[in-house]
Protein backbone atom coordinates (compact mmCIF):
# COMPACT_ATOMS: atom_id res chain seq x y z
CA UNK A 1 0.00 0.00 0.00
CA UNK A 2 2.77 2.41 0.90
CA UNK A 3 4.67 1.60 -2.29
CA UNK A 4 1.55 2.28 -4.35
CA UNK A 5 1.08 5.66 -2.70
CA UNK A 6 4.74 6.55 -3.26
CA UNK A 7 4.36 5.68 -6.95
CA UNK A 8 1.30 7.92 -7.29
CA UNK A 9 3.07 10.82 -5.56
CA UNK A 10 6.13 10.33 -7.79
CA UNK A 11 3.96 10.35 -10.91
CA UNK A 12 2.16 13.47 -9.68
CA UNK A 13 5.50 15.22 -9.15
CA UNK A 14 6.69 14.30 -12.66
CA UNK A 15 3.50 15.51 -14.31
CA UNK A 16 3.41 18.73 -12.29
CA UNK A 17 7.05 19.48 -13.02
CA UNK A 18 6.67 18.86 -16.73
CA UNK A 19 3.47 20.93 -16.91
CA UNK A 20 5.22 23.83 -15.20
CA UNK A 21 8.15 23.49 -17.64
CA UNK A 22 5.83 23.65 -20.65
CA UNK A 23 3.66 26.56 -19.53
CA UNK A 24 6.19 28.60 -17.53
CA UNK A 25 6.93 31.06 -20.39
CA UNK A 26 3.22 31.91 -20.62
CA UNK A 27 2.18 32.07 -16.97
CA UNK A 28 2.66 35.85 -16.86
CA UNK A 29 -0.22 36.44 -19.27
CA UNK A 30 -2.60 33.87 -17.78
CA UNK A 31 -5.92 34.97 -16.31
CA UNK A 32 -7.29 33.11 -13.29
CA UNK A 33 -9.19 30.57 -15.39
CA UNK A 34 -6.21 30.05 -17.69
CA UNK A 35 -4.35 28.26 -14.91
CA UNK A 36 -6.55 25.28 -15.75
CA UNK A 37 -4.22 24.79 -18.71
CA UNK A 38 -1.54 24.01 -16.15
CA UNK A 39 -3.74 21.89 -13.87
CA UNK A 40 -5.56 19.84 -16.52
CA UNK A 41 -2.54 17.79 -17.71
CA UNK A 42 -1.58 16.95 -14.13
CA UNK A 43 -5.06 15.65 -13.28
CA UNK A 44 -5.28 13.79 -16.60
CA UNK A 45 -1.87 12.20 -16.13
CA UNK A 46 -2.55 10.95 -12.61
CA UNK A 47 -5.96 9.61 -13.65
CA UNK A 48 -4.53 7.70 -16.60
CA UNK A 49 -1.64 6.47 -14.44
CA UNK A 50 -4.09 5.01 -11.91
CA UNK A 51 -6.26 3.50 -14.66
CA UNK A 52 -3.30 1.79 -16.31
CA UNK A 53 -2.35 0.13 -13.02
CA UNK A 54 -5.29 -2.22 -13.56
CA UNK A 55 -3.30 -4.03 -16.27
CA UNK A 56 0.23 -2.56 -16.16
CA UNK A 57 2.40 -3.58 -13.23
CA UNK A 58 5.53 -1.55 -14.03
CA UNK A 59 5.85 1.99 -12.68
CA UNK A 60 7.64 3.40 -15.71
CA UNK A 61 5.15 1.92 -18.15
CA UNK A 62 2.22 3.41 -16.22
CA UNK A 63 4.08 6.72 -15.92
CA UNK A 64 4.36 6.96 -19.70
CA UNK A 65 0.71 5.96 -20.13
CA UNK A 66 -0.19 9.04 -18.12
CA UNK A 67 2.32 11.20 -19.98
CA UNK A 68 0.90 10.21 -23.36
CA UNK A 69 -2.59 11.23 -22.36
CA UNK A 70 -1.74 14.30 -20.30
CA UNK A 71 0.81 15.78 -22.70
CA UNK A 72 -0.35 14.26 -25.96
CA UNK A 73 -1.38 16.45 -28.89
CA UNK A 74 -5.08 15.86 -28.23
CA UNK A 75 -5.36 17.13 -24.65
CA UNK A 76 -2.83 19.92 -25.16
CA UNK A 77 -4.62 20.83 -28.37
CA UNK A 78 -7.84 21.45 -26.44
CA UNK A 79 -6.14 24.58 -25.12
CA UNK A 80 -7.19 26.29 -28.36
CA UNK A 81 -10.73 26.15 -26.94
CA UNK A 82 -12.01 27.07 -23.47
CA UNK A 83 -9.89 25.95 -20.45
CA UNK A 84 -12.76 23.82 -19.13
CA UNK A 85 -12.62 21.63 -22.26
CA UNK A 86 -9.33 20.23 -21.03
CA UNK A 87 -10.79 19.78 -17.56
CA UNK A 88 -13.53 17.55 -18.96
CA UNK A 89 -10.98 15.46 -20.88
CA UNK A 90 -8.83 15.23 -17.74
CA UNK A 91 -11.77 13.78 -15.81
CA UNK A 92 -12.41 10.90 -18.25
CA UNK A 93 -9.76 8.44 -16.94
CA UNK A 94 -11.00 9.06 -13.38
CA UNK A 95 -14.54 8.18 -14.47
CA UNK A 96 -13.33 4.85 -15.89
CA UNK A 97 -11.73 3.81 -12.58
CA UNK A 98 -14.94 2.24 -11.15
CA UNK A 99 -15.28 0.05 -14.26
CA UNK A 100 -11.62 -0.99 -14.21
CA UNK A 101 -11.43 -1.72 -10.49
CA UNK A 102 -14.86 -3.25 -9.99
CA UNK A 103 -15.11 -6.10 -7.45
CA UNK A 104 -13.93 -9.24 -9.24
CA UNK A 105 -16.76 -11.33 -7.86
CA UNK A 106 -19.27 -9.16 -9.74
CA UNK A 107 -17.96 -10.34 -13.08
CA UNK A 108 -16.98 -8.50 -16.24
CA UNK A 109 -20.61 -7.75 -17.10
CA UNK A 110 -20.62 -4.90 -14.59
CA UNK A 111 -17.75 -3.04 -16.31
CA UNK A 112 -19.74 -1.93 -19.35
CA UNK A 113 -22.56 -0.23 -17.38
CA UNK A 114 -19.97 1.50 -15.19
CA UNK A 115 -18.26 2.82 -18.34
CA UNK A 116 -21.42 4.81 -19.01
CA UNK A 117 -20.34 7.17 -16.22
CA UNK A 118 -17.85 8.82 -18.59
CA UNK A 119 -20.40 9.17 -21.40
CA UNK A 120 -23.07 10.53 -19.07
CA UNK A 121 -20.61 12.99 -17.54
CA UNK A 122 -19.75 14.39 -20.98
CA UNK A 123 -23.43 14.90 -21.85
CA UNK A 124 -24.23 16.46 -18.46
CA UNK A 125 -21.23 18.80 -18.74
CA UNK A 126 -22.36 20.15 -22.11
CA UNK A 127 -25.98 20.44 -21.03
CA UNK A 128 -24.92 22.42 -17.95
CA UNK A 129 -22.56 24.53 -20.06
CA UNK A 130 -25.37 25.40 -22.46
CA UNK A 131 -27.62 26.33 -19.53
CA UNK A 132 -25.00 28.80 -18.28
CA UNK A 133 -24.29 30.04 -21.82
CA UNK A 134 -20.79 28.58 -21.78
CA UNK A 135 -19.64 26.85 -24.97
CA UNK A 136 -16.24 25.25 -24.22
CA UNK A 137 -15.79 23.55 -27.61
CA UNK A 138 -17.46 24.28 -30.93
CA UNK A 139 -20.09 21.68 -31.82
CA UNK A 140 -18.81 21.87 -35.41
CA UNK A 141 -15.44 20.45 -34.35
CA UNK A 142 -15.49 16.75 -35.23
CA UNK A 143 -13.15 14.10 -36.56
CA UNK A 144 -12.48 14.29 -40.31
CA UNK A 145 -10.62 11.93 -42.61
CA UNK A 146 -7.85 14.49 -43.10
CA UNK A 147 -7.28 14.58 -39.32
CA UNK A 148 -6.11 10.95 -39.39
CA UNK A 149 -2.78 12.16 -40.80
CA UNK A 150 -2.03 13.15 -37.20
CA UNK A 151 -1.64 9.48 -36.30
CA UNK A 152 1.70 9.40 -38.11
CA UNK A 153 2.60 13.11 -38.31
CA UNK A 154 1.03 14.95 -35.35
CA UNK A 155 3.38 17.93 -35.50
CA UNK A 156 2.47 18.61 -39.13
CA UNK A 157 -1.25 18.59 -38.32
CA UNK A 158 -0.61 20.94 -35.38
CA UNK A 159 1.09 23.39 -37.72
CA UNK A 160 -1.85 23.15 -40.12
CA UNK A 161 -4.21 23.90 -37.19
CA UNK A 162 -6.19 20.68 -37.71
CA UNK A 163 -7.77 18.59 -35.00
CA UNK A 164 -4.88 16.58 -33.58
CA UNK A 165 -5.57 12.88 -33.11
CA UNK A 166 -2.01 11.59 -32.91
CA UNK A 167 0.12 10.08 -30.14
CA UNK A 168 3.54 11.40 -31.22
CA UNK A 169 5.79 8.94 -33.04
CA UNK A 170 7.62 6.41 -30.88
CA UNK A 171 4.45 5.42 -28.97
CA UNK A 172 2.84 4.08 -32.17
CA UNK A 173 4.86 0.87 -31.96
CA UNK A 174 4.00 0.08 -28.35
CA UNK A 175 0.41 1.17 -28.97
CA UNK A 176 0.04 -1.46 -31.70
CA UNK A 177 1.42 -4.16 -29.40
CA UNK A 178 -0.71 -3.12 -26.42
CA UNK A 179 -3.91 -2.89 -28.46
CA UNK A 180 -3.37 -6.42 -29.73
CA UNK A 181 -2.89 -7.64 -26.18
CA UNK A 182 -6.10 -5.98 -24.94
CA UNK A 183 -8.00 -7.64 -27.78
CA UNK A 184 -6.42 -11.04 -27.18
CA UNK A 185 -7.30 -10.80 -23.48
CA UNK A 186 -10.93 -10.20 -24.50
CA UNK A 187 -11.37 -6.85 -22.81
CA UNK A 188 -14.53 -6.41 -24.83
CA UNK A 189 -15.95 -3.66 -22.62
CA UNK A 190 -12.83 -1.61 -23.37
CA UNK A 191 -13.19 -2.29 -27.10
CA UNK A 192 -16.89 -1.37 -27.06
CA UNK A 193 -16.29 1.96 -25.31
CA UNK A 194 -13.37 2.67 -27.64
CA UNK A 195 -15.52 2.10 -30.72
CA UNK A 196 -18.43 4.08 -29.27
CA UNK A 197 -16.22 7.09 -28.55
CA UNK A 198 -14.66 6.98 -32.02
CA UNK A 199 -18.03 6.73 -33.77
CA UNK A 200 -19.49 9.61 -31.76
CA UNK A 201 -16.43 11.74 -32.58
CA UNK A 202 -16.94 11.06 -36.29
CA UNK A 203 -20.63 12.03 -36.30
CA UNK A 204 -22.38 15.34 -35.96
CA UNK A 205 -23.20 16.87 -32.60
CA UNK A 206 -25.25 14.58 -30.37
CA UNK A 207 -27.23 15.96 -27.39
CA UNK A 208 -25.38 19.24 -27.76
CA UNK A 209 -21.96 17.63 -27.24
CA UNK A 210 -19.03 18.70 -29.38
CA UNK A 211 -18.00 15.57 -31.34
CA UNK A 212 -14.28 16.21 -30.82
CA UNK A 213 -14.64 15.78 -27.05
CA UNK A 214 -15.76 12.15 -27.51
CA UNK A 215 -12.21 11.42 -28.66
CA UNK A 216 -11.08 11.58 -25.04
CA UNK A 217 -12.66 8.14 -24.55
CA UNK A 218 -10.64 6.21 -27.17
CA UNK A 219 -7.55 8.27 -26.38
CA UNK A 220 -7.56 7.14 -22.76
CA UNK A 221 -7.67 3.48 -23.77
CA UNK A 222 -4.97 3.97 -26.39
CA UNK A 223 -2.66 5.45 -23.77
CA UNK A 224 -3.35 2.54 -21.42
CA UNK A 225 -2.64 0.15 -24.30
CA UNK A 226 0.66 1.93 -24.96
CA UNK A 227 1.75 1.27 -21.37
CA UNK A 228 0.76 -2.37 -21.79
CA UNK A 229 2.78 -2.50 -25.01
CA UNK A 230 5.83 -1.05 -23.25
CA UNK A 231 5.55 -3.73 -20.61
CA UNK A 232 5.36 -6.39 -23.32
CA UNK A 233 8.56 -5.13 -24.95
CA UNK A 234 10.29 -5.00 -21.58
CA UNK A 235 9.53 -8.66 -20.94
CA UNK A 236 9.74 -10.06 -24.49
CA UNK A 237 11.62 -13.34 -24.76
CA UNK A 238 13.26 -15.24 -27.59
CA UNK A 239 9.88 -16.61 -28.70
CA UNK A 240 8.60 -13.03 -29.09
CA UNK A 241 11.42 -11.74 -31.26
CA UNK A 242 9.27 -11.92 -34.41
CA UNK A 243 6.75 -9.32 -33.36
CA UNK A 244 9.48 -7.17 -31.79
CA UNK A 245 11.23 -7.16 -35.17
CA UNK A 246 7.89 -6.27 -36.79
CA UNK A 247 7.64 -3.20 -34.55
CA UNK A 248 11.16 -2.12 -35.51
CA UNK A 249 10.42 -2.67 -39.20
CA UNK A 250 7.16 -0.73 -38.97
CA UNK A 251 8.87 2.24 -37.35
CA UNK A 252 11.63 2.15 -39.96
CA UNK A 253 9.02 2.07 -42.72
CA UNK A 254 7.28 5.13 -41.30
CA UNK A 255 10.64 6.91 -41.12
CA UNK A 256 11.21 6.24 -44.83
CA UNK A 257 7.75 7.56 -45.71
CA UNK A 258 8.39 10.72 -43.66
CA UNK A 259 11.72 11.30 -45.43
CA UNK A 260 10.07 10.85 -48.84
CA UNK A 261 7.43 13.42 -47.91
CA UNK A 262 10.14 15.77 -46.64
CA UNK A 263 11.93 15.49 -49.98
CA UNK A 264 8.74 16.29 -51.82
CA UNK A 265 8.06 19.39 -49.70
CA UNK A 266 11.66 20.61 -50.06
CA UNK A 267 11.10 20.65 -53.82
CA UNK A 268 8.23 23.14 -53.62
CA UNK A 269 9.03 26.33 -55.50
CA UNK A 270 10.88 29.10 -53.61
CA UNK A 271 11.02 27.08 -50.39
CA UNK A 272 7.40 27.85 -49.54
CA UNK A 273 6.95 24.45 -47.89
CA UNK A 274 10.33 24.20 -46.15
CA UNK A 275 8.73 24.45 -42.70
CA UNK A 276 6.63 21.38 -43.39
CA UNK A 277 9.60 19.58 -44.88
CA UNK A 278 11.65 20.20 -41.74
CA UNK A 279 8.81 18.84 -39.62
CA UNK A 280 8.76 15.67 -41.71
CA UNK A 281 12.51 15.32 -41.21
CA UNK A 282 11.97 15.73 -37.47
CA UNK A 283 9.20 13.12 -37.68
CA UNK A 284 11.55 10.73 -39.46
CA UNK A 285 14.20 11.10 -36.74
CA UNK A 286 11.64 10.21 -34.08
CA UNK A 287 10.57 7.12 -35.99
CA UNK A 288 14.22 6.16 -36.38
CA UNK A 289 14.67 6.50 -32.62
CA UNK A 290 11.72 4.17 -32.11
CA UNK A 291 13.10 1.69 -34.64
CA UNK A 292 16.52 1.71 -32.96
CA UNK A 293 14.96 1.14 -29.52
CA UNK A 294 12.87 -1.77 -30.82
CA UNK A 295 15.92 -3.12 -32.67
CA UNK A 296 18.02 -3.16 -29.51
CA UNK A 297 15.25 -4.98 -27.66
CA UNK A 298 15.05 -7.48 -30.55
CA UNK A 299 18.74 -8.37 -30.31
CA UNK A 300 18.54 -8.62 -26.52
CA UNK A 301 15.56 -10.98 -26.80
CA UNK A 302 17.22 -12.95 -29.59
CA UNK A 303 20.27 -13.48 -27.38
CA UNK A 304 17.93 -14.78 -24.65
CA UNK A 305 19.04 -12.05 -22.25
CA UNK A 306 16.71 -10.30 -19.84
CA UNK A 307 18.56 -7.02 -19.25
CA UNK A 308 15.32 -5.30 -18.33
CA UNK A 309 17.19 -2.20 -17.20
CA UNK A 310 18.64 -1.82 -20.72
CA UNK A 311 15.27 -2.36 -22.38
CA UNK A 312 13.64 0.21 -20.13
CA UNK A 313 16.48 2.67 -20.62
CA UNK A 314 16.37 2.65 -24.43
CA UNK A 315 12.58 2.57 -24.66
CA UNK A 316 11.97 5.25 -22.03
CA UNK A 317 14.68 7.48 -23.51
CA UNK A 318 13.10 7.34 -26.96
CA UNK A 319 9.61 7.91 -25.56
CA UNK A 320 10.71 10.79 -23.32
CA UNK A 321 12.59 12.59 -26.09
CA UNK A 322 9.56 12.30 -28.36
CA UNK A 323 7.04 13.47 -25.76
CA UNK A 324 9.14 16.38 -24.44
CA UNK A 325 9.98 17.79 -27.87
CA UNK A 326 6.49 17.17 -29.24
CA UNK A 327 4.65 18.66 -26.27
CA UNK A 328 6.84 21.76 -26.32
CA UNK A 329 6.09 22.23 -30.03
CA UNK A 330 2.31 21.90 -29.50
CA UNK A 331 2.24 24.35 -26.57
CA UNK A 332 4.42 26.90 -28.37
CA UNK A 333 2.22 26.64 -31.44
CA UNK A 334 -1.01 27.25 -29.49
CA UNK A 335 0.20 29.96 -27.12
Amino acid sequence: MKKGLVNVVAALAVYAGFAFYLFRPYLGKFDTLDYLFLVNPVLAGVGCFLLSRRWVSGFWESLFSGCLYAFGPFLLGLAQYHPTAGSLAAAIPWLFLPAAFRPKRKGQWLSLPLCLLAFVAIVVFFQASAYYRLFPVSIQAKLHLSDLAGLAAPLVTVKRSLNVVGFYHVPLGVLAVGSTMLFNRRRFWVIITFVAGTVLASCDSFLGVSPIVWLSVPFVWCCVAAGLGMQALDSAGAADKGWVLAVAAGMAGLAIVALLLATRYFQVWAGLADDYAKLFVRTAWMFIAGAVAAGIIFFVARAKLRLRWLRLAVLCSAMAADIVSGAAFVVDRIF
